[in-house]
């Protein structure tokens, strides 16, 4: 074990590029720190589906020599990054946490993986997902589930599992995950991590492979807020050769964070998303309130009330489009996908063009309430969950008087806010009485990241949730 493994394994993305623009840490410790460490512990964590250890040795030394003859390629220069085994990545193969895909090897890299290696990423390898993106448990039946670092016998969340257990147990500084119905907010908030969904058209999706074209969204999940505000300076910005970007301009997130939240409005729904959660959930939500309120914020009460029915109706949207992304392949090679994923997407084939367009509706009505609301606030704080990690094998789940599927109670509260495409930010806001992580949900106006990225570094230094580690056991 190189002595540096333990040492920088929990150390964020901005501390890491101090010490290697420093020289005091070069971008080969890093990487070596990184790959023994998955080495050591991923057997049983199951965070990566590939690991391109050489190749991450490869890119690490050329950033090192870059740094030796003075030139800094970019603001990751020499971090080591994962990445969900969705991206495209030349030369590397992409499963999408699928048998069908087992040995594809692209040709070329996604746009996010173009923009991270311009950065001077090393990039550690491929993570772990739930098959093809679809389902929020984050359970694999081909590569093995990830296991979530602070109690094995739960869920991790899904689809971005590997990407929140990578960065929960110190195997990758930062992750970049896919977030269709909370992709990247699920794993985020049962790992104890941060997690950003940015809005709809912010980041490219270029080389990623789709779910739900009109709902999916890439983003970053890492240990700090500021690590959050640094991967998506990178990754942000308009693409050609994805027409749903937009040409915002993309601000400097690290210069909007502010220790206080002074002047910010921030709304708290008094519909379904607090109708039912857990008591745990509950009371450390309302604790995460109050000290939003004590950093400066005003806490006013909005209504929401399209929220229910926005959830069912992304349901529907997603199963549709999900269905028309694999009909080729499901008439061909259906035996290779696995049997939960193959009978949701056969169940979107049954999708009528009537219930698709009502669907559409009423995302057009919940973007309206949407936009209402914020005519009076900056953001909207809600839970990210309604529950804590979920029992593995569990079907369903009751808290707060109510018995719920898993699958839809872990998307009841994230599910929303990407029909309507708007950012939101999964932070760690404390844990429960048997150690697992909640997550408090910040939701902002479209492409006001920084407002968001903002409130949640506030209350983030303003609290010590962020600073746990997963049980030894778990990681060390």
């Amino acid at each position: 074990m190189s002595r540096y493994s333990n040492d920088l394994a929990f150390l964020s993305v901005n501390e890491l590029t101090r010490l290697l623009r420093r020289r005091v840490l070069s971008p080969v410790e890093a990487t070596q720190a990184a790959l023994e460490r998955i080495e050591r512990f991923d057997g049983r964590l199951k965070c990566f589906i590939t690991v391109a250890g050489d190749r991450a040795l490869r890119e690490a030394r050329a950033a090192e020599q870059a740094l030796r003859r003075g030139r800094n390629l970019g603001p990751l220069h020499g971090v080591p990054v994962a990445l969900k085994d969705l991206y495209l990545t030349k030369g590397v193969r992409t499963t999408a946490g699928s048998k069908l895909l087992a040995d594809w090897v692209p040709e070329y890299d996604a746009t996010v993986v173009t923009r991270l290696r311009a950065a001077g990423a090393v990039i550690l390898g491929k993570l772990n997902m739930h098959e093809f993106a679809f389902g929020p448990e984050g359970t694999n039946p081909h590569y093995g589930t990830p296991v979530n670092p602070w109690d094995p016998s739960r869920l991790p969340g899904g689809s971005s599992s590997g990407a929140g257990v990578a960065v929960a147990t110190g195997l990758a500084a930062a992750a970049f995950g896919s977030d269709t119905g909370g992709s990247i907010r699920i794993p985020a908030s049962l790992c104890g991590v941060v997690g950003l969904k940015p809005t709809y058209g912010r980041v490219s999706r270029y080389g990623l492979l789709p779910l739900a074209w009109s709902m999916d969204h890439a983003g970053p999940l890492s240990r700090t807020v500021a690590d959050a505000a640094l991967c998506l300076q990178v990754i942000a910005g308009a693409d050609s050769r994805d027409p749903s970007t937009h040409r915002e301009r993309v601000p400097h997130y690290l210069r909007a964070l502010m220790p206080h939240a002074r002047g910010l409005r921030v709304g708290v729904p008094q519909d379904d998303f607090f109708r039912a959660l857990d008591p745990e959930v509950a009371k450390l939500t309302s604790a995460a309130l109050g000290d939003l309120k004590r950093l400066g914020a005003r806490l006013k009460s909005v209504r929401l009330p399209t929220f229910g029915p926005a959830g069912a109706a992304a349901v529907t949207i997603i199963s549709a489009e999900a269905f028309l992304c694999h009909e080729s392949a499901l008439k061909s090679r259906a035996a290779d996908y696995g049997a939960e994923i193959r009978g949701r997407l056969m169940a979107g084939e049954q999708i009528l063009a009537s219930e698709y367009l009502k669907a559409q509706r009423i995302r057009a009505g919940a973007l309206d309430e949407f936009r209402e609301a914020f005519q009076e606030v900056d953001l909207l704080a809600i839970p990210t969950e309604p529950v804590p990690a979920p029992r593995l094998g569990e079907d369903t789940v009751t808290f707060g008087g109510t018995v719920d599927s898993v699958r839809n109670a872990l998307t009841r509260l994230t599910r929303p806010v990407n029909l309507v495409g708007y950012p939101a930010l999964s932070v760690p806001c404390g844990f429960t009485l048997t150690g697992l992580p909640v997550g408090l949900q910040l939701v902002g106006r479209p492409f006001e990241e920084a407002t968001v990225l903002r409130a949640g570094h506030a209350y983030e230094q303003a609290t010590q949730w962020h600073q746990r580690r997963p049980h030894p056991e778990a990681g060390e």
